[in-house]
């Protein structure tokens, strides 16, 4: 049984730890307001960091060329290859898989991965947050939570067979067993992973059987990465925080959605231990962004405790 670090526990503050120089591998998918794009860019601008961004392929040839021109200004920015990224589709895992695979042949220096949309804001200064992370080097976030146990209604998701058909997920679906011998987890899409978890995601051939089996699931994003992680041999330290703020709300056929921020959101984001919030749009709140500056460079407590997976005790009802 594996265990698992949870920010839900006594306080931990880490200090007297000799720092590691972190270099951070961003990974941003971006398919509407570049303006936006842009904004997040440089906000986590660093030279020694690196940047892969991905564009859907739906988004217009305008958006495109508009990205594209921007980054040219930026030698550590590279554009991976468009692919037609699906709501609930395989195509999302399929994007975040490319972007490890394409970072890692990129370039040897970098230490984390961090994955982003194209509307996410940092909360925290670079400074902080590869500070943050010298000091927890070799810790990797994500929430993860046992699927069955935890949030039996999303079992559906993995338990039919789900298949994309040009620009949706087909309606025929058909029931199936799940793996054999596989305990499924299920967490978020975002994450915070060390170079030597990307490694194994993209390397090891235990993970070829969870391609296989979860192309053809729904909402494969928000579990295919725990279930592997938490199935085979990966040894690596989890931390279940994937250090985002989100506010989820309704929204109508979806059950939820993450609510653009506004200035009455402000006491929200500035309190927590968040590294990176979404999502943000200048046309709804133009003001947000400045005022999260204030507290840009105040470093934040961390906390951390270990516990065993069974008695994990976060609720994850906002990912419905």
């Amino acid at each position: 049984m594996k265990n698992v670090y949870t920010g839900e526990s006594d306080e931990h503050i880490i200090g007297n730890i000799p720092i590691k120089s972190i270099n951070i591998a961003y990974l941003i998918l971006v398919h509407r307001l570049p303006d936006q794009f842009k904004k997040l860019f440089k906000a986590i601008y660093e030279p020694s960091n690196f940047y892969l961004i991905h564009i859907d392929k739906k988004a217009s040839e305008q958006i495109g060329e508009e990205v594209t021109d921007f980054l040219k200004n930026y030698p550590n920015a590279h554009i991976l290859k468009s692919e037609n990224v699906i709501w609930g589709g395989y195509s999302m895992v399929q994007a975040e898989l490319d972007g490890m695979k394409y970072l890692l042949e990129m370039d040897t220096r970098w230490d984390y991965f961090i994955n982003l949309s194209g509307q996410d804001y940092p909360l925290k200064s670079q400074k902080i947050i590869r500070e943050f992370l010298s000091q927890n080097n070799g810790k990797n976030y994500i929430k993860v939570v046992d699927q069955e146990k935890k949030r039996p209604e999303t079992m559906n998701r993995i338990e039919n067979y789900f298949e994309e058909t040009g620009d949706r997920i087909s309606d025929k679906t058909h029931k199936r067993d799940f793996m054999k011998n596989v305990t499924p987890y299920i967490g978020g899409q975002w994450m915070i992973l060390t170079r030597s978890c990307c490694e194994f995601i993209t390397n090891n051939i235990e993970v070829k059987k969870f391609e296989e089996y979860y192309l053809n699931t729904l909402i494969a994003d928000e579990s295919f990465f725990q279930t592997v992680l938490m199935n085979t041999s990966f040894n690596g330290i989890l931390i279940n925080d994937d250090k985002r703020a989100i506010i989820w709300i309704p929204d109508g056929d979806i059950k939820l959605r993450p609510k653009t921020f506004t200035e009455t959101d402000l006491k929200f984001l500035q309190t927590g231990n968040h590294l990176f919030a979404r999502k943000f749009d200048d046309n709804v709140d133009d003001k947000i962004i400045d005022n999260i500056k204030t507290q840009y460079d105040q470093p934040f407590k961390t906390f951390a405790k270990i516990i065993d997976i069974k008695s994990l005790n976060k609720t994850f009802n906002h990912l419905n």
